[in-house]
């Protein structure tokens, strides 16, 4: 359950979004507010692309089964990229999520978007805000004021340049390991960050952010390069 805020020509469409899974059928159900109807295959296309829903799974698995040769259940039938539905609030989530706890990143994102992002009436308690955009991020002074320290501000502004700029394509393009090179231009944007942000806004199935914990935990003892 989310809110979106989509752009149609100079109307900005808002409201809000839920996508259940639904086993017994092997789909997921999408259910959206009316006010999003003139912008469904936006919608939809983001949707397909946060759950990677142009995979085959049966190749996946058919290709990185012998992973299962290096730990029992590494591989499992049914793998996907995790994707994103914004890619700029992804790309935000990824840089404040540096260094610090899940839940600590999640909290200063929720202060971002409670005060910087333009309201919207949900009717659901709690869900009244859009993340804001690149362009509203670079209207402002800085992030100090909401908890966030001046490197991550920092690297949150110049991640806003290069989406509002176009400097960076993170909408799927046809080279995402040359735009991943490019974040690495980006202050406080290192190879875990650029690999990661280009994994889930891109769709780059062979990113690799061999520093992950959870990356270094499941292939240990081999290092990265093995």
């Amino acid at each position: 359950l989310r809110t979106v805020g989509l752009w149609q020509g100079e109307t900005r469409h808002t409201g809000w979004l839920r996508v259940e899974h639904r086993p017994e059928k092997e789909a997921l159900a999408v259910t959206l507010s009316a006010s999003l109807l003139p912008v469904l295959p936006q919608v939809l296309s983001r949707v397909k692309h946060l759950f990677d829903l142009y995979c085959e799974p049966e190749r996946v698995y058919e290709a990185l089964q012998s992973m299962n040769e290096l730990s029992p259940g590494l591989c499992r039938p049914g793998t996907r990229l995790p994707g994103c539905f914004d890619s700029f609030e992804m790309s935000v989530r990824a840089v404040l999520g540096q260094q610090i706890t899940v839940k600590a990143a999640t909290t200063l994102a929720g202060r971002i978007a409670q005060r910087l992002g333009t309201a919207v009436d949900t009717g659901v308690e709690g869900l009244n805000r859009l993340f804001p955009t690149a362009e509203e991020i670079l209207a402002l002074p800085g992030l100090g004021s909401l908890g966030v320290i001046s490197a991550r501000s920092r690297t949150i502004e110049g991640l806003a340049r290069a989406m509002a700029e176009g400097t960076v394509d993170f909408d799927c393009p046809a080279n995402p390991e040359g735009e991943a090179q490019k974040l690495l231009s980006l202050p406080g944007i290192g190879p875990w960050s650029a690999q990661y942000i280009a994994m889930r806004t891109m769709g780059w199935t062979d990113a690799f952010p061999g520093t992950d914990l959870g990356i270094v935990k499941a292939l240990a003892p081999r290092n990265k390069k093995e």
